[in-house]
């Protein structure tokens, strides 16, 4: 039987560590869908594309070099942030949006993770988690992932960051982040990495039934 975990959540909640390991768990392949989204970022910088440019980033995304989620720059902090303000063209994810189905609907199925998959690349999804935390405790999980750079300003920076991606994931008129009606909320801020993902594999399995 084909399975299909949606994992949903704002910036630095651990939606992608979470989806991760219930694609090992549930043996699923996964797909990081914000990954697409940085991997258009990258591809504009290179090409010198302004990220306000809707036409030309559709198109850069319709014809996106898929090699690119390898490139080591994907998770630089400036991919991100432009990632984030590309991400809320409607162009850009109109393209992006026939892979993520495919990849959906596989044969077998899949865990896919973002902002709109419960929403809207995957709402017919078996299982759904939103994974969400705290702004102030996401903001100092990034600024350590990035090495805690710049002391109590720098995490003063990212804090700021967060916010400002948090406002633009939720405002825009493209795939908003929200809450699937259906999604079961599973709040991280208190939780260390193996409790969240422990967590996380007994909401699905109790969505999905004893026989998952």
């Amino acid at each position: 039987m084909a399975v299909v975990i949606a994992v949903d959540g704002p910036a630095a909640s651990g939606k992608g560590t979470i989806a991760r390991a219930l694609a090992r768990h549930f043996g699923l392949p996964h797909l990081d869908t914000g990954a697409l989204y940085r991997a258009v970022a990258l591809a504009a910088a290179r090409e010198r594309i302004a990220p306000d440019d809707e036409d030309a980033l559709g198109r850069l995304a319709a014809r996106l070099d898929l090699t690119l989620l390898e490139d080591p720059m994907l998770r630089s902090a400036a991919t991100a942030e432009a990632a984030s303000r590309i991400s809320a063209h409607p162009a850009v994810r109109t393209a992006l949006l026939a892979f993520q189905r495919s990849f959906a609907t596989q044969p077998g199925g899949a865990v896919l993770d973002g902002r709109d998959i419960g929403t809207v690349i995957a709402p017919e999804a078996d299982a759904k988690l939103f994974v969400t935390a705290a702004p102030a405790v996401r903001a100092r999980r990034r600024w350590l992932e990035l090495g805690a750079p710049g002391g109590e300003e720098g995490l003063a920076t990212v804090e700021a960051e967060i916010a400002a991606r948090d406002a633009r994931d939720r405002d825009r008129d493209a795939a908003p982040l929200r809450i699937a009606d259906d999604a079961i909320l599973l709040d991280t801020t208190d939780l260390d990495k193996d409790a969240a993902v422990r967590r996380a594999i007994d909401h699905v399995v109790d969505r999905l039934g004893p026989a998952s």
